[in-house]
């Protein structure tokens, strides 16, 4: 997290702005659950469809969305089970290292 976890979150939600409420909550739920070191968020669809009291099919269409459209990515596969993490689009943390010259 950033600063201070409320800060990170308002900040989530300011980027989140465009995006549907149902949307919304599923980034900031992604924003809000513990993480592995690669970022991924190791609970079910149906376990994190639960904790906003969505049934699984619309947690998963709403998920598969935002994938479509860069917010979230499939980390990591375990048999039929499928981890995602927030992307930087969401996070608002750059990836790319600025490079140096050497002399």
């Amino acid at each position: 997290m950033k600063a201070t976890d409320g800060e990170y979150y308002r900040a989530v939600l300011r980027r989140t702005a465009g995006l549907s409420p149902s949307q919304r909550l599923i980034v900031l739920l992604y924003a809000m659950m513990p993480t592995d070191r690669a970022g991924a968020v190791r609970m079910t669809g149906q376990e994190l469809a639960a904790e906003v009291d969505m049934t699984p099919t619309v947690f998963s269409r709403m998920r598969r969305q935002l994938v479509e459209s860069g917010w979230l990515e499939q980390s990591d596969r375990f048999s039929n089970i499928v981890y995602f993490r927030l992307t930087p689009r969401a996070t608002g943390e750059e990836n790319v290292v600025p490079m140096r010259r050497v002399m």
